[in-house]
């Protein structure tokens, strides 16, 4: 009796497997009537558009999974819900990098906790206030210390948001402006560091060539990261503001930091150890920054031989920023508790306090990782790689500035810059194969385009995290920002066709610094005036 139902039951398995393999091969197998359509590009628009009306980002995240999935069913209801469960959410949080990233982001929640908790931010806060007398100056150390934290977007922003808050508080300086500067010395500095993830992501893209020497050479004629960072520079020297900001800087001045309705950290630190010092944030952060690196290059064969530059430009971010802070949490308890600034039961309590705080960002972060799956599944890579190979023959001088564009726009659409690297930069290679000038030039412009979009875009990974960082509401963040990437993004579209006609940095560049001077100093004027 027991073989035979072993062996009816071994029959059953059998079949059932077949007719499983066989349902899952079908899905595979299927494609939308609007694959690789311009409609593949409709979802993140209704999303980005909705997001910017309604000022409300997880609705409008929402609602871009929702007509993604309806494009993609074809307006069939039980396969528009199974999509977006099982092609979206489960497979988004299922994958071993996003899974990473969100843990990194609860670590470093913790971490933030623990910090404020034990008095370090504000030890660090009373004693850069000794030091830090202005506005301009406290916009300036928060500047340069993005720019020394460059080797992920993700930890920039986090890491420089937390430790500058207290400071950038203390003088006045919006949430929204905090934003501002966090997301523009995250990705800009990123995408111009060579020991970073975005150099390790770049280089392996370029397919057939030396793509770290390729990531090298494209550094100097990256046109939206250098002058992001210049007009970033110009804007707190000079004393100007101009669009959204401007009322969020005035109210700042006046004692509102946050101009809106949305007051859900200003109340974030009104229980702290006052027997903290200021090595209580900053060994923490040096610790984080020692492990995160070793996490990375860990990740890239370091300890198996690679040599260092190769270990970074082979590392996963995922896996190095995870271990990294994981080992950083653990010693920094350890740290807490030797020195008695902490118990540990408190150590402990801060960890889920630390995650709760990260909560708004993991939401956001996984609708915009399901609307890129939506948009995957539609075919918008292959619809934009077509555009791309279709018209590039007779537009050889302009191409950099139409790759820049283009990068631009699909980066908006899509929140992912890294995304957008694999779409064109293989395209570009293929392109100018035998003009190795000009294909550095080209990749350079893809790799703008995508940082410029990618900044611009309130779907965005780093934008999210510069939100997270600067503890600001997302739309603020998105809708203060806007002018300010646009008008960067205006001065570098007019710098590749310079440099595309011209083949000359030495004229290019120089041009686009003095532009971004010149409409600065035209908005510092009428402001004068008004």
């Amino acid at each position: 009796m027991r073989n035979r139902f072993l062996r009816a039951a071994s029959i059953l398995g059998g079949a059932f497997l077949m007719l499983s393999t066989g349902a899952f091969a079908e899905e595979a197998a299927y494609q939308p009537a609007l694959y690789s359509t311009f409609w593949s590009l409709v979802p993140p628009i209704v999303a980005i558009v909705l997001a910017l009306i309604t000022k409300e980002v997880y609705s409008s995240l929402f609602i871009g999974i929702v007509v993604g999935g309806l494009f993609y069913s074809g307006f069939q209801f039980e396969t528009t819900m199974t999509h977006i469960l099982q092609g979206g959410l489960v497979k988004v949080l299922a994958d071993s990098y996003n899974v990473g990233i969100l843990i990194f982001l609860v670590v470093l929640g913790g971490m933030v906790c623990l910090m404020n908790a034990a008095g370090g931010s504000r030890a660090f806060g009373q004693w850069a206030s000794k030091r830090i007398k202005s506005r301009v100056g406290a916009q300036l150390a928060t500047i340069l210390l993005g720019v020394l934290i460059f080797v992920d977007d993700y930890f920039n922003c986090l890491t420089v948001g937390s430790v500058m808050r207290p400071v950038t508080d203390k003088h006045n300086v919006s949430r929204a402006k905090l934003a501002y500067i966090i997301d523009s010395t995250a990705a800009p500095v990123c995408i111009i560091a060579p020991i970073s993830s975005w150099a390790a992501a770049v280089t392996g893209f370029v397919p057939g060539e030396d793509g770290f020497s390729v990531f090298i050479n494209a550094i100097p004629y990256n046109f939206y990261a250098l002058l992001t960072i210049t007009m970033l520079v110009f804007l707190v020297v000079l004393g100007v503001d101009y669009g959204p900001m401007k009322k969020h800087e005035e109210n700042a001045v006046n004692g509102d930091l946050f101009t809106t309705a949305d007051r859900s950290f200003v109340n974030e630190e009104a229980q702290v150890n006052t027997k903290g010092s200021v090595y209580d944030l900053v060994i923490p952060v040096v610790l984080l920054i020692i492990c995160c690196v070793t996490g990375m290059i860990y990740s890239g064969g370091f300890f198996s031989g690679s040599s260092f530059v190769e270990s970074f430009s082979n590392s996963d971010a995922s896996v190095g920023l995870a271990l990294g802070s994981i080992f950083a949490l653990i010693i920094t308890i350890a740290f807490y508790s030797v020195r008695k600034v902490l118990s540990f039961t408190t150590c402990m309590n801060c960890i889920p306090e630390g995650f709760k705080a990260m909560v708004p960002a993991i939401i956001i972060l996984t609708f915009a990782w399901t609307l890129k799956a939506m948009t995957d599944s539609l075919g918008a890579a292959p619809y934009v790689a077509g555009m791309m190979q279709s018209s590039a023959a007779g537009l050889m001088n302009m191409l950099p500035a139409i790759i820049f564009v283009v990068g631009c726009g699909l980066a908006f659409a899509t929140g992912t810059s890294w995304g957008t690297f694999g779409i064109l930069i293989p395209i570009v290679v293929a392109v100018f194969e035998s003009d190795p000038e000009m294909m550095i030039i080209a990749i350079s412009a893809c790799m703008a385009g995508a940082v410029c979009g990618d900044h611009c875009s309130p779907i965005s990974d780093t934008t999210i995290m510069a939100s997270a960082g600067a503890q600001s509401n997302h739309v603020n963040h998105v809708y203060t920002q806007l002018p300010y990437a646009l008008t960067v993004a205006g001065i570098s579209f007019v710098s590749y066709i310079i440099v595309g006609y011209t083949r000359s940095l030495l004229l290019a560049l120089p041009a686009g610094i003095v532009m971004v001077f010149a409409v600065l100093f035209f908005f510092k004027m009428k402001n004068k005036n008004n």
